[in-house]
């Protein structure tokens, strides 16, 4: 607990926190707020955005005059034509009108100058002003008073086309083309320093708040104008206080604060949750994932993220809620945004999207049967982010329009990082020995090669585990608690039986009995034997500590009656050793495993029912229930006889649709107007 305090408040923002919550359209629920000094008042996002599109404007580009390309492409067009005449096949006496032309265009064209335009400054069309540097001399022209090259080349063909003493014109306007290239070229460094110098020029505030001077009255509306002068003070203030403020005096507050939720999430474990307290290896693993958060969030914090609503809140708890419960989950995640709320900007608007969506993400996997689960929660989260978020900006903007999509691009990011929730539980569930529900999902399915060998080396037992898991699922979904649990705890709690499947009557034949051949204490022991047998196994396997229970406990301290009492009735005089005929324990200790315990006796049981009908039925759960609480296997479970008598009604309704009984309407009328 204190290692994780040190570290987190070692990580948190040291600065003081201006003291005072307001939102934009809010009422001001503070006293009348006064300003304590002179402060300049910051200029709004749109006001600076504004200011540098008007300064951009005034900012004109800057083009480089070549005056020399004139003279370099008409000599380089005289020096290539004679080349370029010989294979045209027309008369040499032509050349000079040719020649004289194309040097009249060129010369025509490089004089007026010809310019690539940049897209960069065509806002409002396609022509633009700009600044023509020649010879360290500027003149501002306009794109329009130009050529590009393309106007450059229709002016040529337009004077070929004119001219009758040119017969191969279209000869002569390919080869123009090759000698009209941009004169004034754009000097991308001067302008850019230009506007560089234009925008550190832009003022970030508009006026000044005098001290003594009322910045807003109590119980008065938040409106834009006042809203930036208390976000001009707040800055005014954290500013002053980072350069003057004592440090070690914050520091001891994040400790007390720190210090006070997490003792506030060891009394919640103490009171509620006594086997996670107790447990070390436990505790260790919540501190670390509710550690990592607030670092994360602190790290952000100091790198001044655009919004803190990449970070993945929700992570947390997913990772709770996944590895041990919902209440756990939901408490640490108050917790751990409570404790958030005084480190982050506009803490009223982060503590509501993060404490519905963290309620959210804890009910969409309330009861995790499918992985599609994952993606349909993540997807339930996204939902309400943009809902919450919609709905805040609708009352603090007060105006539809003036929403900016790219703000919702946060939360899609955040839900996208809490994917890796899946990942981590993985790795905490290896480091820390924990079973999740991902992983009692994989165990489910029967498919698995333990499950697999079950059914081929036991059908008989690989059936009755079947049976049981309906039953005992139902149950414990009935009554609350963990079904995947008791579900994959069912299935393998006979396990132990694969070693000699024989032994035990669901695999038996008709007209073969290996216990014919054995001393009632021998059968007793290998009916007992395949309990530790089953632990062997399992740990063979590698299955999890939470499904071993299951086996070590469904039969509890009961004895094996059937061979006991067959030894009485054949040597009354002899004194049995009653610890022969029974099973070493320990007893139920929770919830999952006491109803697996009644799913598992009442199930075998059924299967000697000669006649199933209603009343046979609801006696034998009704004898069978009754005898474990007569011989205590329950006293350490945390189960109560109303959700006992819950289970006997679901076992009777189950059992009764599964040996296809008919209830009799007109004797329960019958029965109920007696």
């Amino acid at each position: 607990m204190l290692l994780s305090v040190i570290i987190i408040c070692i990580f948190l923002p040291k600065q003081p926190r201006f003291r005072f919550e307001y939102e934009k359209g809010k009422i001001w629920m503070h006293e009348d707020l006064i300003a304590p000094y002179n402060f300049a008042i910051l200029k709004t996002p749109a006001e600076i955005k504004a200011d540098r599109e008007q300064v951009l404007r005034a900012v004109y580009p800057v083009y480089d005059n070549h005056i020399a390309m004139r003279n370099e492409e008409t000599e380089r067009f005289l020096n290539e034509l004679e080349n370029k005449w010989k294979g045209s096949g027309l008369e040499d006496k032509e050349m000079s009108v040719y020649s004289l032309m194309v040097t009249q265009i060129l010369s025509h064209v490089y004089n007026r100058g010809i310019i690539a335009l940049t897209k960069k400054f065509q806002i409002d069309g396609e022509h633009y002003t700009f600044n023509l540097v020649t010879e360290s001399v500027t003149e501002r022209k306009n794109t329009a008073e130009v050529y590009t090259r393309e106007t450059a080349l229709a002016y040529a063909n337009t004077i070929i086309d004119d001219r009758k003493a040119v017969t191969e014109k279209e000869w002569l306007k390919s080869i123009v083309g090759d000698y009209i290239q941009p004169n004034y070229i754009y000097n991308e460094r001067l302008t850019d320093k230009l506007e560089a110098d234009a925008l550190a020029s832009i003022s970030t505030t508009r006026g000044m708040v005098q001290r003594g001077e009322l910045i807003v009255a109590s119980g008065s509306m938040v409106n834009n104008e006042v809203f930036q002068k208390v976000e001009s003070l707040r800055v005014a203030y954290e500013e002053e206080a980072r350069i003057g403020g004592d440090r070690k005096v914050v520091v001891v507050g994040q400790f007390l604060i720190v210090g006070l939720v997490v003792t506030l999430l060891m009394v919640f474990l103490y009171l509620f949750r006594i086997d996670v307290f107790s447990n070390n290896r436990l505790l260790s693993l919540i501190l670390l994932v509710v550690t990592g958060m607030l670092v994360v969030l602190s790290w952000a914090l100091k790198l001044q993220l655009s919004s803190l609503y990449y970070i993945p809140f929700c992570i947390v708890p997913i990772i709770i809620r996944i590895l041990f419960d919902t209440r756990m989950a939901l408490n640490i995640h108050l917790l751990m945004v409570l404790v958030s709320g005084f480190f982050v900007p506009n803490s009223f608007e982060f503590a509501f999207l993060q404490v519905t969506a963290g309620m959210v993400s804890i009910y969409s996997i309330k009861t995790l049967i499918k992985r599609e689960q994952f993606l349909l929660s993540s997807l339930i989260i996204l939902i309400t982010y943009f809902i919450a978020y919609l709905g805040i900006i609708l009352i603090r903007d007060g105006s539809i329009a003036d929403i900016g999509y790219t703000s919702f691009v946060p939360f899609v990011v955040s839900v996208l990082l809490t994917l890796l929730a899946y990942p981590l539980i993985y790795a905490f569930e290896r480091l820390f020995g924990i079973t999740s529900d991902v992983s009692l999902m994989e165990l489910t399915n029967t498919n698995s090669s333990l499950l697999r060998e079950l059914s081929y080396k036991a059908p008989g037992t690989f059936q009755h585990s079947l049976q049981v898991a309906n039953l005992a699922e139902a149950a414990i979904y009935k009554i609350g608690g963990n079904a995947l649990l008791v579900r994959a705890g069912a299935l393998y709690h006979d396990i132990g039986k694969m070693q000699n499947p024989q032994y035990f009557i669901e695999n038996q034949t008709k007209g073969y009995n290996p216990h014919d051949g054995l001393t009632f204490e021998q059968s007793a022991q290998i009916i007992i034997a395949h309990v530790n047998k089953g632990i062997d196994l399992a740990h063979k396997h590698q299955l999890p500590e939470s499904i071993i229970n299951f086996i070590r406990t469904h039969h509890g301290t009961t004895r094996t009656d059937f061979f006991y009492n067959a030894f009485i009735k054949e040597f009354p005089e002899k004194i049995v050793d009653e610890q022969e005929f029974r099973y070493p324990g320990p007893i139920p200790f929770s919830k999952e495993t006491a109803v697996l315990m009644m799913a598992d006796s009442v199930e075998a049981a059924s299967r000697s029912i000669k006649e199933p009908d209603a009343e046979n039925i609801s006696n034998l759960v009704d004898k069978i229930i009754e005898g474990k609480l007569a011989q205590g296997q329950f006293k350490n479970s945390n189960i109560t006889m109303q959700e006992i008598e819950t289970i006997r009604a679901i076992f009777k309704r189950m059992l009764m649709s599964i040996y296809h009984v008919r209830v009799d309407y007109d004797a329960k009328k019958t029965k109920a107007s007696n």
